[in-house]
C-alpha cells in the first residue's frame, strides 16, 4: 500500500516555511522516505509525481541518487507526462561517470524515431544535455535524419545535438556536412543560428570540413548583406540592430573560413567594409556586432585600408561612456600594435587620456598599450606622460610602470643625457619599484658618457641630499660620487645651477647613508667604497674616513665586514698602491646602439645561438672591474688567479680583484614538450653586458598533418625573478614543419639562484582543446651560474 505524501506544492511550501535547516532536514528526510516507499511499491500511475519532488529536493542540494532509475522507467512509459519528468530527471541526475546513463540509449533511439515532435524535442535535448561519446556513436545517424524533418522545431533541436556530437566526438564530422549546406538556405532563425555555430565547430575540429565550407563563403556573404540591408524578421532585431546574434555568428565563421586563405578573404572584403560603416554604435547591440566585425577584419587576409578603418573603431570605442567597451578597445588594439602600428599611433593621445581613469583594469590596459606605442619619434613626449602617470598610479601599477619607462628609455633614447635624467627620475618618483638591473644600467651608463660626469654626479648629489630612502637612487649616487668626487667640489659644470659643495659635506651625507636604518647592506657597501674612493679624491685629511672605514670592521654583515677589513689592509699596508688600485672606473665599451641591441634580443635569438658573441679579452676583463667595484656580486662569474706571494698579488687576491676569464660556452637547446607531433624547444643566450639577464626562446614546431591553432604558451617563475614575456609571432602552428612560432621570455635572475620554470600550454589540434601544465627542473646549469 502506497503511503500518503505531500503534493509537490505543499512540499515546497512546508521546506519554504521552515525556520532553521535542521526544520528543512526533518521535512526533507520525511518526505525522502515517503518517495523511497513509493518507489518501491511500484506505483507507476504517481511515479512521476514523487520524481518531480526527488528533483525538487535535489535542486536544493540534497542526495537524490536513489531516483536514477525511476528516470529509466518513466522514459521507457509511453505516457508523455511521465517522459516528460522522466528525460528532465535524467538530465539532472545522470552524468557520463554514471553506467545507468547508457541504458537510456535504447530509449532515446525510439523515441527520435516516433513522429511525435513534443517527444523528439525531449529525447534531444536530453542526449545534447548528457549524451557520452558512445551515446552519440550511436544514435548519430537518428540525429541526421531529423536534420531533414520538415518541422523546424525538430531540426532547431538537431542541429543543436548535433553540435554537441562533434564536441564529444570529432570523427563523426563526415556525417554532418552534406545535410550543412542545405540547412544554410533556412529562413527560420534558430535553424540558421545552429547551423552557423555546427558549421564552426565543424571547421574548428576538421580540416576537410573547413576546405569544404570555404565554398559556401559567397553564400554566407549574400545572407550577412541581406541581414545588414533589408533585416532577416523584425521579431530578431534588438535596438535598431537586425538580428545581431545571427550576425555575428556569420561574421565569426567568416573569419575561421577567411583565415589563411587569399580567395574567401577577398571575397568578403567589400562586406566588412559595409558592415562597419553602416552598423549604428550608440547602442550595444551595434557595438557587439562592429567588435566582431573588426576581430574578422585583423584575422582575416583584409586590404590595408580596411584595416586602418578597424583600428579607427576601434578609436572610436575608447571615447565610449561604457567602460566594457573602452577595455575591449584596449585590448584588441594591443593586440593590433605590432603589425598595425602606425594606424594605432593615430589614437595615441586617447589611450594616454585613459590613464587618468579610476577603473583599475582599464588603467592597467591603457599602460599596457601607452608602452606599446612608444618609438623613437614620441619617445619625449611619451615618457613625459608616462611619468606623470607614475607619480600617482595606484601602487601595484608602479613596478610595471618604472620598468616599462626604463625599457623606453634604453631603447629610444635620443641623448644621453635625456637618458640620464628620465632614469633619474624614474628612481627618485619609484625607486623602490623598478627592475634590480636599473643601479647597474644607469652606472654603465654614466660611466660612458664622459662629457657629462660632472653634470650627472652633481645632480645626483642634489638627489641624495634630499631623499635617502630610494634605495637604487642611493646606490647609484654613492657609486657617482665615489668614482666623481672631485668633480663634483670643482663647482665647473655649466649645465647645473652653481652648487658649492665642501669635503666635509660630501663625507657626513656618505656617513648619513651608512647609519640610516633604511639603507640595505649592499646600499652600505655602495657609500663605503665611496669613501674608500674619495680618500684619493679628496685633498684633505683621511683620517675621518679611515675612522669610519675601521668601525666597520666588525659589523655584523659578513659583507661589509669583508670591505672594511680589506679597505683597513689597504691603508695600513698598501698605502702606496692605494690611489693605483681606486682609480676610476675605465670606460666600457657599449657593443652597437640601443636599438639595435634590442632588436637583436627580440628577433635574432637564433643567429646569436649559433654564433655567440665572444668578448675580447680587454673588454670581459673591464666589464667585470666594473661589476665587482660597483657591488662585488661578480664572484660567481670570475676565475680567480692562484695567490701570488708578491706584495702587487696579495693585494689583488685580498680585494678579490678579477682576471679576465674564459669564453663563455654556448647553453645547449632542451627539449622540454611533444604530443601528437607538437615540440617545445627551449634555447638561451645570456648576454655578455648584464650576466644576471636570460633570453629564453621557445620555439613551437608542429610535423603533425593537422595545424596547431589557438596556440597560447604561457610561463612563470619564483617570486626572486623577473620574467617578462614578449609577443609571440604567431598562434598556429603549420602542419608538416612548417614555419615555427617564437617566443621571447626575458628572465632575470639578480641572485643567480638555480631557475624552476612552470609552463601552460593551451591549443587546439585535430579538433580538441589541449590544456598541458608542466615545470622545467632541467634547465642547464649555465642558465643561472
Amino acid at each position: 500500500m502506497v503511503i500518503p505524501s505531500l503534493k509537490l506544492q505543499d512540499l515546497i511550501e512546508e521546506i519554504r516555511g521552515a525556520k532553521t535547516q535542521a526544520q528543512e532536514r526533518e521535512v526533507i528526510q520525511k518526505e525522502c522516505a515517503h518517495i523511497r516507499a513509493s518507489f518501491r511499491d511500484g506505483d507507476p500511475l504517481h511515479r512521476h509525481r514523487q520524481l518531480a519532488k526527488l528533483l525538487y529536493v535535489h535542486m536544493l542540494g540534497y542526495p537524490a541518487h536513489f531516483g536514477q532509475m525511476e528516470c529509466l522507467k518513466l522514459i521507457a512509459s509511453p505516457r508523455f507526462t511521465d517522459k516528460r519528468v522522466g528525460y528532465l530527471g535524467a538530465m539532472l541526475l545522470l552524468d557520463e561517470r554514471q553506467d545507468a546513463h547508457l541504458l537510456i540509449t535504447n530509449s532515446i533511439k525510439n523515441d527520435l524515431s516516433q513522429g511525435m515532435q513534443a517527444v523528439q524535442g525531449l529525447a534531444l535535448c536530453t542526449l545534447s544535455t548528457m549524451g557520452s561519446a558512445e551515446m552519440c556513436r550511436d544514435l548519430a545517424t537518428e540525429v541526421e535524419k531529423l536534420l531533414r524533418e520538415p518541422s523546424p522545431y525538430v531540426r532547431k533541436k538537431a542541429v543543436l545535438t548535433a553540435v554537441h556530437m562533434i564536441r564529444k566526438v570529432p570523427e563523426l564530422s563526415d556525417i554532418f556536412l552534406p545535410p550543412c549546406a542545405k540547412l544554410l538556405h533556412e529562413r527560420h532563425h534558430g535553424v540558421l543560428l545552429g547551423t552557423i555555430t555546427l558549421i564552426m565547430e565543424l571547421c574548428e575540429r576538421s580540416p576537410a570540413a573547413l576546405k569544404h565550407f570555404r565554398k559556401v563563403v559567397p553564400q554566407l556573404v549574400q545572407i550577412l548583406r541581406t541581414l545588414v540591408t533589408t533585416g532577416y524578421s523584425t521579431e530578431h532585431g534588438i535596438s535598431g540592430v537586425s538580428d545581431p546574434f545571427l550576425q555575428v555568428q556569420i561574421l565569426h565563421l567568416l573569419r575561421i573560413l577567411g583565415r589563411n586563405h587569399e580567395e574567401s578573404s577577398e571575397s568578403m572584403n567589400d562586406l566588412l567594409a559595409q558592415v562597419a560603416t553602416n552598423t549604428d554604435t550608440s547602442r550595444n547591440a551595434g557595438s557587439a556586432v562592429l567588435f566582431e566585425t573588426v576581430l574578422t577584419i585583423m584575422d582575416i587576409r583584409s586590404a590595408a585600408g580596411l584595416r586602418v578603418l578597424a583600428v579607427n573603431i576601434l578609436g572610436r570605442f575608447l571615447l565610449n561612456s561604457d567602460k566594457n567597451i573602452r577595455y575591449v578597445a584596449l585590448t584588441s588594439l594591443l593586440r593590433l600594435v605590432q603589425s598595425d602600428h602606425s594606424a594605432v599611433q593615430r589614437h595615441r593621445p586617447t589611450v594616454v587620456e585613459c590613464l587618468r581613469d579610476p577603473d583599475a583594469s582599464l588603467c592597467r590596459r591603457a599602460l599596457e598599450l601607452s608602452l606599446a606605442l612608444v618609438n623613437s619619434s614620441n619617445v619625449r613626449a611619451m615618457t613625459q606622460e608616462l611619468q606623470s602617470f607614475l607619480e600617482s598610479c595606484p601602487h601595484d601599477l608602479r613596478a610595471d610602470c618604472a620598468s616599462g619607462i626604463l625599457l623606453a628609455a634604453e631603447r629610444f633614447a635620443p641623448t644621453k643625457r635625456w637618458h640620464i635624467d628620465t632614469i633619474l627620475r624614474v628612481l627618485t618618483t619609484a625607486g623602490s619599484d623598478v627592475r634590480d638591473d636599473a643601479v647597474a644600467n644607469l652606472t654603465q651608463l654614466i660611466g660612458g658618457a664622459q662629457e657629462l660626469h660632472a653634470y650627472s654626479v652633481r645632480r645626483l648629489y642634489s638627489a641624495l641630499a634630499q631623499d635617502i630612502s630610494q634605495q637604487p637612487l642611493v646606490q647609484v649616487a654613492a657609486w657617482c660620487i665615489g668614482e666623481y668626487g672631485d668633480l663634483l667640489l670643482e663647482g665647473s659644470c655649466e649645465e647645473t645651477e652653481p652648487l658649492q659643495v665642501e669635503e666635509e659635506e660630501v663625507l657626513a651625507l656618505l656617513e648619513r647613508v651608512l647609519q640610516s636604518h633604511m639603507s640595505l647592506p649592499a646600499t652600505r657597501g655602495y657609500a663605503l667604497t665611496a669613501l674608500m674612493k674619495l680618500s684619493t679624491r679628496l685633498r684633505g685629511d683621511n683620517n675621518r674616513i679611515r675612522q669610519v672605514v675601521s668601525i666597520y670592521g666588525s659589523c655584523l654583515d659578513v659583507e661589509l665586514q669583508q670591505r672594511a677589513v680589506e679597505y683597513n689592509t689597504l691603508f695600513r699596508k698598501y698605502d702606496h698602491m692605494r690611489a693605483a688600485v681606486l682609480e676610476k672606473m675605465p670606460l666600457v665599451e657599449r657593443g652597437g646602439s640601443q636599438v639595435d641591441e634590442e632588436a637583436k634580443e627580440s628577433k635574432e635569438v637564433p643567429r646569436l645561438l649559433e654564433a655567440a658573441p665572444i668578448p675580447t679579452e680587454p673588454e670581459a676583463s673591464k666589464l667585470l672591474d666594473l661589476l665587482d667595484l660597483l657591488d662585488g656580486t661578480s664572484g660567481d662569474v670570475q676565475q680567480h688567479p692562484p695567490p701570488d706571494p708578491s706584495p702587487e698579488g696579495t693585494l689583488i687576491h685580498l680585494l678579490d680583484l678579477p682576471c679576465a676569464p674564459s669564453a663563455p660556452a654556448p647553453i645547449p637547446n632542451l627539449k622540454v614538450f611533444e604530443r601528437e607531433g607538437l615540440q617545445l624547444i627551449l634555447s638561451f643566450v645570456r648576454p655578455t653586458g648584464t650576466p644576471a639577464l636570460l633570453l629564453i626562446t621557445v620555439t613551437a614546431t608542429n610535423i603533425s598533418e593537422g595545424d596547431v591553432t589557438h596556440f597560447i604558451c604561457q610561463a612563470a617563475v619564483p617570486k626572486s625573478f623577473q620574467l617578462q614575456l614578449q609577443a609571440p609571432s604567431g598562434d598556429t602552428v603549420p602542419a608538416q614543419g612548417g614555419l615555427p612560432v617564437t617566443q621571447l621570455l626575458r628572465i632575470l635572475n639578480p641572485n643567480k639562484a638555480p631557475l624552476r620554470l612552470k609552463l601552460r600550454l593551451t591549443y587546439n589540434h585535430f579538433g580538441h582543446l589541449v590544456q598541458e601544465i608542466f615545470e622545467v627542473n632541467n634547465l642547464p646549469e649555465e642558465t643561472w651560474q
